[in-house]
């Protein structure tokens, strides 16, 4: 998913709203709290100084790609990222409810996140209601691309998710995708009303790096005991 980033946010939510300046304190605090100047936690997540300077200060709406680049650099949990202001955050020991509007939402040009389950950290999945907003694909830099698995449910309205592959696929009420998220996505809505779905995004397990990468251990059957019987 990308939200495009932006010092305007400018669209309807639903959630409680995480405002930028909450977001940027968060960022500023973890980064600040390891000793790290911007340029270190630049380096170590491929975000430009001048994009995370700005974020921090609450003056941009960063996207999906760059703010999960950071929190992985900073070792921070999606949902503590995301919690909202004053809740404090804990391990999955229990069932987390989230009521109707209740979820925290992040806005941004292209797209609105209403973040679900944030009170639970280390979560292997992090679900979302979103608003598309975006009209057109603007440029490469529309497509998002992070580690794990995504899948998208659409709600209401009509879609279109795009591939930096060239493959558009379009999705209505009723119908879903779920893809590897490495590739590069962007989402456009085509309906008259904003595309509305639900969307899961997952972390990468080792076993998904290693598909993905093509690293496949293989069991030396020859030096095992049984191997062995059956070869006299």
């Amino acid at each position: 998913m990308k939200i495009g980033e932006t010092a305007e946010p400018r669209h309807h939510h639903e959630g409680l709203l995480l405002d930028r300046e909450t977001f940027g304190r968060r960022l500023r605090d973890a980064r600040r709290g390891l000793g790290w100047t911007l340029q270190h936690l630049s380096e170590l997540s491929g975000v430009s100084v001048p994009t995370i300077s700005r974020a921090e200060r609450g003056q941009l709406a960063l996207g999906y790609e760059n703010f999960a680049a950071l929190g992985h650099a900073l070792k921070m949990d999606m949902n503590a990222m995301f919690a909202a202001d004053g809740v404090k955050t804990a391990a999955l020991r229990s069932p987390v409810v989230t009521r109707f509007g209740q979820g925290v939402a992040y806005c941004g040009r292209s797209f609105t996140y209403e973040f679900l389950g944030t009170g639970a950290t280390g979560k292997l999945m992090n679900p979302v209601v979103g608003t598309v907003h975006a009209r057109r694909i603007e440029g490469p830099e529309d497509f998002a691309r992070h580690a794990g698995e995504e899948f998208a449910y659409v709600l209401s309205g009509v879609l279109e998710v795009h591939f930096d592959t060239g493959q558009v696929v379009r999705l209505a009420r009723g119908d879903s995708i779920y893809y590897d998220s490495n590739i590069g996505h962007a989402y456009i809505s085509i309906s008259r009303q904003l595309a509305r779905i639900v969307g899961v995004t997952s972390t990468e397990s080792l076993m998904m790096r290693k598909a993905r990468t093509g690293v496949v251990r293989v069991a030396k059957s020859a030096s095992s005991p049984s191997s062995k019987r059956r070869a006299m």
